[in-house]
């Protein structure tokens, strides 16, 4: 603590490099740390103007400066890290400023919703910028803690003297950007023992990170606090904050007496904020005088039954079966679906996530509607193709008002090249970290009346071991019931009769019948995760009847069926082209 404070009750820090380099140049922020090869002279008089407001702690242009959120290789992300710190020094010589190294949130995903080597690349970050001889670190922006464990662990274990600072983008709300309340964060962070100071910055305006802290209980605890300037609006396609440097200096007053000791700001943040709270702070005393909120104890709804999650604690064998949402909007065909699995005595309909990335109606809505009209429960697959962290919590929240209790969590198909040009994927998570998002919803809103988390499980591929382990850090991370791809082979059948699986998981058998020679060709060798045997596609030939077709199908999913059965906790039974008769026929 003395490092950075000496003997001073606060620290004043800078204000946005990001969104202030959009002012200055009417350009994207997207290209601000490129601009310390292409710029230099711009990025180090955006620091000098902060030093010349009052700023005594700056931080270098490195927030986003990883190769993969550049898509850069690593030499190329490496030199824009060195430039970065060359560049805020020269700014600070002489004046007795600190320099931080400024770290970021690295992707979690490349942009084809793949996993990617995250922590290799926060210690290529941070090898790097020890290598420039960088003593302060400034982890920000973070949503959730588990990035910052191995990341700062290692950097202390690197450089045992060197100073760690970990702030966190808090909603309005009092939450992380993943749903994680900010006092579960802060004892967590408090435990993580690699940490010298902690805080929080972006995602909301000085008056609700006030508020965040007056629920906090600080202690004598080093803590930042380095808000946005406000909201911002968008005004001829950009985004502006509206000036109000008094404002924010008369709050960041206030969220120093309640504790708050580094004093900073975030995007919107200009140095005349910074000068606002330079000048304010200089003439105040500012004694803390700590404002504690008064929380009511929340009142917890009674929880909604969940038949399905039931059968399956009791061990009883289940069957679920999965309609397709339509393109349209003439759902009568669905309704009347689900209605005969109603009476056939069906335990759930899944409603699929616009799959092979072919728009559908939405599944949470149509899940919502389905059983509300039909009585029968339901689970909407929700994929993270579509939709950002944003919309995928809103869409959680209306659906559990709805009486949704189960989902089936999935990365989703990806979108097919051609389309590309006009339809952008998201995947902001993958079905990991969705299930982890969930999990933490469970332990927040949905505190008491959870959702049954659910998860995919791809037998047919190539190494079995490797999906197993897949599932088995799904399991970790929250689901407990697992749905495979269509299974057909007694090879894949052996497998599942022998694998380890995680205690208290159910895994439910997957079954789409065949319909027609072209269809089985269709599956064998067009969709991904699906092999048919050649002896199946044999039973078949071009010329067949419909109605003969189908009894085939039927017959062989039937044999396929009793086999499996004696190695699963239930049936999940994908229905072709929504032919439910088909499904109807198998379960008797």
């Amino acid at each position: 603590m003395q490092r950075i404070l000496g003997a001073e009750p606060f620290l004043i820090a800078d204000g946005a490099m990001g969104t202030y380099f959009t002012q200055i140049t009417g350009e994207d922020s997207g290209a601000v740390e490129r601009a310390n090869l292409d710029r230099p002279e711009l990025i180090q008089s955006i620091h000098a103007e902060y030093i010349a407001a009052g700023a005594r702690l700056i931080r270098t242009n490195t927030f986003g400066a990883s190769s993969l959120a550049l898509g850069v290789p690593r030499d190329e992300a490496a030199r824009i890290l060195r430039a970065g710190v060359e560049i805020a020094r020269r700014a600070a010589l002489g004046t007795g400023v600190l320099v931080a190294a400024s770290i970021g949130p690295v992707p979690e995903l490349s942009p084809d919703g793949s996993l990617v080597d995250v922590q290799g690349e926060y210690r290529f970050l941070v090898d790097t910028l020890l290598q420039e001889g960088v003593e302060h670190f400034i982890f920000e922006t973070f949503s959730s803690l588990e990035p910052l464990r191995d990341a700062t662990a290692y950097l202390r274990e690197r450089c045992p003297a060197a100073f760690i600072l970990a702030q966190f983008a808090t909603t309005p709300e009092g939450l992380s950007r993943k749903g994680v309340p900010n006092d579960r964060l802060v004892r967590e962070l408090k435990a993580l023992g690699t940490l010298d100071a902690y805080g929080f910055n972006c995602g909301a305006g000085p008056t609700h990170l006030l508020r965040t802290l007056q629920r906090l209980d600080l202690g004598n605890d080093l803590v930042s606090v380095m808000p946005n300037a406000g909201y911002p609006e968008l005004v001829n396609e950009r985004t502006i904050y509206h000036p109000n440097p008094a404002y924010f200096a008369e709050r960041m007053r206030d969220i120093h007496r309640q504790g708050a000791r580094v004093l900073g700001g975030c995007c919107g943040s200009t140095p005349a904020h910074i000068r606002a709270l330079a000048e304010l702070m200089g003439r105040s005393s500012a004694e803390r005088v700590a404002f504690r909120v008064a929380e009511a104890a929340p009142v917890r709804p009674v929880a909604a039954p969940n038949p399905f999650a039931e059968k399956l604690k009791r061990g009883d064998f289940v069957v679920a079966v999965e309609l397709d949402p339509p393109f349209d909007t003439d759902a009568s065909k669905l309704l009347q679906g689900a209605r005969r699995c109603l009476e056939a005595g069906v335990d759930l309909l899944t409603i699929a996530d616009s799959p092979m990335a072919r728009a559908r109606v939405d599944s949470l809505a149509m899940a919502a509607k389905v059983q509300r009209e039909v009585g029968i429960q339901t689970m909407p697959h929700v994929c993270c193709r579509d939709k950002n962290l944003n919309a995928l919590k809103s869409g959680f929240l209306a659906g559990h008002i709805e009486g949704l209790r189960n989902l089936l969590a999935v990365t989703g198909d990806a979108i097919p090249a051609g389309d590309r040009a006009e339809i952008k994927a998201v995947f902001n998570l993958n079905s990991f970290r969705l299930i982890e998002f969930l999990a933490e919803l469970n332990r927040g809103p949905f505190q008491g009346d959870p959702f049954l988390i659910g998860g995919a499980l791809n037998l047919n591929a190539a190494n079995r071991d490797a999906e197993v382990a897949r599932m088995a850090t799904k399991a970790s991370r929250g689901a407990t019931f697992f749905l495979t791809q269509p299974i057909y082979s007694q090879e894949v059948i052996d497998y599942l009769a022998t694998m380890a699986r995680p205690a208290g998981v159910k895994i439910l058998g997957g079954i789409l019948p065949l319909v027609s020679y072209r269809n089985a060709q269709f599956l064998n060798n067009e969709m991904p995760g699906i092999q048919v045997p050649q002896d199946f596609i044999n039973r078949f030939h071009p010329e067949m009847p419909k109605d003969e077709a189908e009894a085939v199908g039927v017959e062989l999913a039937g044999d396929v069926a009793r086999r499996l059965r004696p190695h699963v906790d239930g049936f999940y039974f994908m229905t072709p082209f929504n032919r439910v008769e088909m499904v109807l026929q198998i379960m008797k």
